[in-house]
This record gives C-alpha cells, sequence and structure tokens, in this order.
C-alpha cells in the first residue's frame, strides 16, 4: 500500500485494487496544472508524473518534500463546490456552449458569446435594413422618379433621428467647435455627391444593377490612392481585374441597361472613395468622435449641400409629379408609408455599419459588406422579378467574387522591419 498523506487529520491513499481503474488525469482541471507558483492561487500545483506503479500515477510536489504537504494551502472545500476542480465561472461558460481556445502559456481562454451575440445582431439589422431600404426606395422611385427629392428626405430623415437620440441622451453629442465643422465640410460634399448619384442610377436601372456596379468601388480607392502616394502590392491590382471584367459582362448582358443608371452608380463610388480619402486627413484630429457621431453631423451637412440644389434641379416638378404618384398607387398612406420606410431604413442601416465597424475588423467588415450585396441582389431580383439572362448573373458573381478577393489581398498589411520607424 502506498500513503500519501496530504493533512494531518486525513490520509489520502492510493493503493492497488482489484478493480482496473487508473486514476483519469483529463479530471484534472489544467488550470491548476499550469499555473505553477502563482502566489494569488489557492491550490498546490503539481508537476508531471514522475512514475507510474501498478497503473497508479504518483506525484511529485514541486519543490517541497512529502513531509511538508500537508502544511499546505489546499482547500478541498472549494474543489469539492466546483466539479472536477472547475471554477464556477469556468463551468457556467462552458456549459452555454462558447468555444474555448488554448493560449500560448498553456491557459484556456473562453470566447464572449455576449459580443458574438451581439455582433450577429448588428449583421442581422444592417443585412435587414438595407433590404427594406432598397426595396421602398425603389417602390417609392417608380412611381415618384425623383430622386433628389428622395436623397434630400432621407439625410432629413438621418438628421432628425440623430437630433433625437442626443436629445434623449440615448447617444452622445459629441463637442462641437468650428474646427470640427470645418475638417467635415470636404468628406460631406463627397458623400453626398455618391448619395445622390447612387439615387439617381437606382431611379433610372435595376437595383441589382447598381449594386453590381457600385461593387467597382474598390478599383477606384486603388487607383486614387495611387495618385496620392500609396503603393499596393501586384496581388491587390490582380485582385481588381476580375472586379472590372465582372462589371463590363454584368453591363453590357443587363436588360434595364441605361446609362444614366451607369454613370450614375460610377461617379457614386468615386464620391464615396474620395469621401474616405479626404477623410483619413482631415479628420485625424477628431478621432475620439465615434462612428456614429461622425455619421450623423455628415448627414446634417450632407442636407444642406444637397437639399438647395435639389429645389434647383426638380423642385418645380415635385407637386405635379406627387398627383401624378397619387394617381397611380390609390392611397396617398401608401405613398407616404414608402418614402418614410426609405428615409428611415437608409440611416438606420448606415448606422448599423458603423456600429458593426467599431467591433470588427476591417477584414471582416469587407467580407460582411460584400456579401450584404449579394444577399441585396438576390432578395431586390426576387422582390422585383427583374429578368437576368446567364451572362448577366455570371458577370455580377465574377464582380462580386473580385471584391473578396480584394479585400483578402488588402488584410494583411506589411510588418513594420525591426529598426524602421513607426509613425
Amino acid at each position: 500500500m502506498l500513503s500519501l498523506n496530504l493533512l494531518p487529520s486525513s490520509n489520502v491513499t492510493f493503493s492497488k485494487t482489484n478493480h482496473k481503474c487508473p486514476i483519469n488525469s483529463s479530471l484534472l482541471d489544467p488550470i491548476l496544472v499550469n499555473r505553477q507558483r502563482n502566489p494569488q492561487f489557492p491550490f498546490h500545483t503539481f508537476q508531471k508524473p514522475t512514475s507510474k506503479i501498478n497503473n497508479i500515477v504518483l506525484f511529485r510536489p514541486s519543490e517541497e518534500p512529502l513531509s511538508q504537504i500537508s502544511k499546505s494551502r489546499l482547500d478541498f472545500g472549494k474543489i469539492l463546490t466546483t466539479p472536477f476542480g472547475f471554477s464556477s465561472r469556468f463551468v457556467a461558460r462552458a456549459a452555454s456552449g462558447a468555444p474555448q481556445e488554448a493560449s500560448p502559456d498553456g491557459e484556456i481562454e473562453v470566447s464572449k458569446p455576449n459580443k458574438n451575440l451581439k455582433l450577429a445582431l448588428i449583421f442581422g439589422l444592417w443585412y435587414f435594413q438595407n433590404i427594406v431600404f432598397n426595396i421602398y426606395n425603389k417602390k417609392a422611385l417608380n412611381i415618384f422618379p425623383y430622386p433628389w427629392f428622395l436623397a434630400s428626405f432621407q439625410l432629413f430623415c438621418g438628421s432628425v433621428w440623430m437630433f433625437i437620440l442626443w436629445s434623449l441622451k440615448l447617444q452622445p453629442c459629441p463637442k462641437i467647435n468650428k474646427s470640427f465643422i470645418v475638417a467635415l465640410l470636404g468628406p460631406a460634399l463627397f458623400h453626398t455627391i455618391g448619395h445622390i448619384s447612387a439615387c439617381v442610377s437606382f431611379s433610372k436601372v435595376a437595383v441589382s444593377f447598381t449594386h453590381v456596379i457600385k461593387s467597382a468601388e474598390p478599383v477606384f480607392s486603388v487607383v486614387f490612392s495611387s495618385f496620392i502616394g500609396e503603393s499596393y502590392p501586384l496581388k491587390v491590382w490582380l485582385s481588381i481585374l476580375p472586379i472590372v471584367f465582372g462589371c463590363s459582362l454584368a453591363a453590357v448582358t443587363e436588360v434595364s441597361f441605361n446609362f444614366g443608371g451607369l454613370w450614375g452608380a460610377m461617379i457614386s463610388n468615386v464620391g464615396f472613395v474620395l469621401r474616405n480619402i479626404y477623410s483619413k486627413k482631415s479628420l485625424q484630429n477628431f478621432k475620439e468622435v465615434d462612428g456614429l457621431n461622425l455619421y450623423g453631423w455628415i448627414s446634417i451637412i450632407s442636407l444642406v449641400y444637397l437639399f438647395p440644389v435639389a429645389v434647383f434641379v426638380e423642385g418645380s416638378q415635385w407637386v405635379t409629379g406627387y398627383h401624378k404618384a397619387i394617381a397611380s398607387i390609390g392611397t396617398p398612406s401608401t405613398f407616404y408609408l414608402w418614402v418614410m420606410l426609405s428615409g428611415l431604413f437608409y440611416h438606420l442601416y448606415n448606422q448599423s455599419s458603423y456600429q458593426a465597424l467599431d467591433d470588427i475588423s476591417p477584414l471582416t467588415f469587407s467580407v460582411g459588406n460584400t456579401m450584404k450585396r449579394v444577399v441585396v441582389i438576390i432578395a431586390t431580383v426576387l422582390v422585383f422579378r427583374n429578368p437576368v439572362r446567364p451572362l448577366n448573373a455570371l458577370g455580377s458573381a465574377i464582380a462580386i467574387f473580385g471584391t473578396f478577393l480584394y479585400s483578402q489581398a488588402t488584410a494583411k498589411k506589411p510588418k513594420v522591419q525591426a529598426g524602421e520607424k513607426k509613425d
């Protein structure tokens, strides 16, 4: 019989019995085994087994002879209250089904299910809100073909929404000064150009076609960024080739092809790319402003830019167009509902995208944005039953796949070599 004295008042005995039941090492808490010399850890740690006798594992305590084990601070009450030596927090997380990963030091890290649930909810809202916006925006444009008015109204809804959030203190209002407003003038101008151009495109061609052309935004991003001195590896340039080819194939085979719709989508790409490039330069000193507040103020300034021009371009036609829309649809409330939904969900889907960008990496956001276009294209084709030719579908798929390749190619930037100066 082999006896191991742990406490003066009790003996724990390892003995050979008639049952062939060796001690299962998997029942030991890996945290207890790996956390050595931790003064905050109340349990005595053990090293690896040093010998095996008749299927009985003997453990040699670290740096203490057997005679001194009785002086260690073992608390069996804590072990008994947590099965198999796991802490209650670990058991609760393990029971929730959260995935577990081993860190380099051997400890087990449990992912945060609440964060994953939050991201899933944000992505779901982002996609759903984008689909609703595209559907009702197109429905409104079909009976009221005045994109300048609808684009202005959508910015107006976003501005009112932000003022409600700030007034009710649901969103902290940023401190505004003259320099902040001046820094926003450029990005807001390019945002206005991108938004109104997209609305013009939506009014002239199918929603699916506009989104295929807008998937070529990475091409403009690489080209314009190269003009200001940024360099890209060869794989990035190669990734934009299928985007160009796919968009070209989709354009020449599009049933509802219209040059106004094509150029509107192309100008929209230019506007949003220049907005992103200009924002990096002009807003570097205002990093304390979160994405939601930043987009809110861009919407407000864009409304100031757009509405006077909208009145000048098509304001004289709004009253006549309104009466025609009511006559074609029959019930004014339906028309009001479509316009309100397009305005509200335009801001909401942008708000969800900014919230997603705050919690995920740019690569995950790019992939999510690519998949969003796929979902929107499929949803709008099903709702409006637009005829899609096989070559048109092939070109759309190639363009979307090229966008995915671009997001992968630009995901990892080269690391700074040792000795180089870091900004």
